[in-house]
């Protein structure tokens, strides 16, 4: 099966969250089960072509937009590792060549053309490189207008005349709400197209995650638990009507992690590789980080439990609920917390001040930085993921196959990876609490804390939890499946 995967995030090349670290496993698991993939990613102004050894190709492509022709070069390489998973890189010096990815906070004003024009460019460089997919697989609003441009521009051509297209949901929070007439102009299609309660049509507005849903063969979302809550709840942020009358098409895959990229055994980037059978170097692991973050000697001593926290720092993640509790746990000596992570400028002055009050205690880094991500999940105790919604989660996954234990809420993808720990069975692999509450997350991590190195348990919950296998493998072939599924109902 010929997959072509288009995306704005692939890891390593150009990441925001967990989107880019499963549009960079999916592929690999997709070779590996013996389907051919491709990745398409815009070369953005950030990526580094020598690092990354990208290769110019001596094509230009033509792209429609409007009642003109725009153009783009292609370059290539692999994902690092993986010689036979190759990435196209779409070059367009207006769209692309800048810094970020999205122009956060606000977003580029741009943006409706820049996503636009990767979307039609994917199609005239499957093309270019005669590359005729089965599946064109689009990942959030970013990309979601592969899924009419598919329908309505090249169903027709005989080189798609088979293709099936699949939206996969990674966040409904972000659904590009933009001006239909300047859309309508630029992406070709008829403008009578345009009316209330059409495909295309939201509050007056283009919608480009509703008209990606309504186009789609099929449409998935990173977990069971996410795929029914946008139907019936609030997560569905406006968009539970579409999803109902797509239901049919709808289903959940759980994400899943690359453990050739997440495993303590074979992680480069942390200081001691450790097991289950040799656990006592996490705690290795552990010291290692608190030296890097200066430590004082005489400190380390003390047996702290040291809390991690690598989130992107929105209203999204819950972060309001260690606004009001964590100093306590902090100014009493009950935990030390390490933060890695960048966001809302009133969260990252809050963890500002706890490292400047507590120095010895919080240290924070803001932004991204991948080497100091694995030796968090190495080096830490416990994992906080307070969300106030998750679609899925990465951080926990990773966590749990590192024996660091994830405090998390039951919401999306997070009630379908963590299961409560049990005392009395010695079963479940992590703390849960329910309710978006101050009170409930305080109770669920002392609940976690009073675990901290007991008998029995500590080595119990965190053997529990290195021993679950959350693979992208079976990811991925739930995936197949899916794309299978596509191309009966559609042929």
């Amino acid at each position: 099966m010929n997959i072509a995967l288009i995306s704005a995030e692939v890891s390593p090349f150009a990441k925001e969250g967990g989107l880019s670290d499963i549009t960079s496993a999916l592929p690999k698991a997709w070779q590996s089960l013996g389907h051919n993939a491709i990745i398409i990613l815009p070369k953005y102004g950030d990526i580094d072509t020598d690092y990354f050894k990208l290769e110019p190709l001596d094509i230009t492509i033509s792209v429609p937009i409007g009642y003109w022709t725009e153009y783009a070069s292609l370059w290539k390489t692999t994902l690092p590792g993986r010689d036979d998973v190759t990435v196209y890189f779409i070059e367009n010096q207006d769209y692309f060549a800048r810094h970020g990815i999205y122009g956060n906070p606000e977003g580029f004003k741009d943006n409706d053309r820049r996503f636009l024009f990767l979307s039609r460019a994917s199609f005239e460089l499957c093309k270019a490189i005669g590359f005729k997919p089965d599946i064109m697989h689009a990942h959030d609003y970013h990309t979601a207008m592969v899924m009419p441009f598919l329908k309505m521009q090249y169903k027709n051509d005989p080189f798609f005349y088979t293709t099936v297209g699949v939206l996969t949901l990674h966040n409904l929070a972000y659904q590009g709400w933009f001006n239909p007439k300047k859309i309508f102009e630029l992406s070709g299609w008829p403008w009578q197209e345009f009316y209330p309660g059409s495909f295309f049509e939201m509050k007056g507005q283009f919608n480009a995650m509703k008209t990606g849903i309504m186009f789609a063969d099929k449409i998935t979302t990173v977990s069971p638990t996410y795929a029914n809550e946008i139907r019936w709840t609030e997560y569905g942020e406006g968009l539970q009507e579409y999803l109902h009358q797509r239901s049919a098409d709808l289903i959940g895959v759980l994400n899943g992690a690359d453990y050739q990229e997440w495993s303590p055994e074979k992680d480069a980037h942390i200081v001691i590789p450790y097991s289950l059978k040799n656990l006592e170097s996490k705690q290795s692991n552990k010291n290692f980080l608190l030296r890097d973050f200066q430590v004082p000697a005489y400190d380390l001593e003390r047996d702290i439990p040291l809390v991690g926290m690598v989130s992107r720092l929105t209203d999204q993640k819950g972060i309001e609920l260690l606004e009001q509790t964590i100093e306590d746990f902090i100014k009493y000596g009950a935990i030390r917390l390490a933060l890695l992570g960048s966001g809302e400028k009133r969260y990252e002055q809050f963890f500002h001040y706890l490292a400047n009050k507590y120095p010895t205690r919080v240290f924070v880094t803001i932004g991204y930085n991948n080497t100091l991500s694995h030796r968090i999940m190495a080096g830490c105790d416990y994992l906080l993921i307070p969300s106030r919604f998750e679609p899925c989660g990465l951080t926990q996954i990773y966590a749990m196959k590192y024996g660091t234990i994830p405090i998390v809420r039951l919401t999306g993808g997070l009630a379908d990876t963590v299961k409560e720990y049990n005392p009395s069975t010695r079963t479940g692999d992590g703390f849960t609490f329910n309710g978006f509450r101050a009170h409930d997350f305080s109770i669920a991590l002392r609940k976690a804390l009073a675990l901290y190195k007991t008998e029995w348990h500590w080595d119990q919950i965190r053997n529990n939890a290195m021993k679950k296998d959350l693979s992208v493998m079976y990811s991925a072939q739930e995936y197949i499946d899916v794309f299978i599924w596509a191309l009966e109902k559609t042929h």
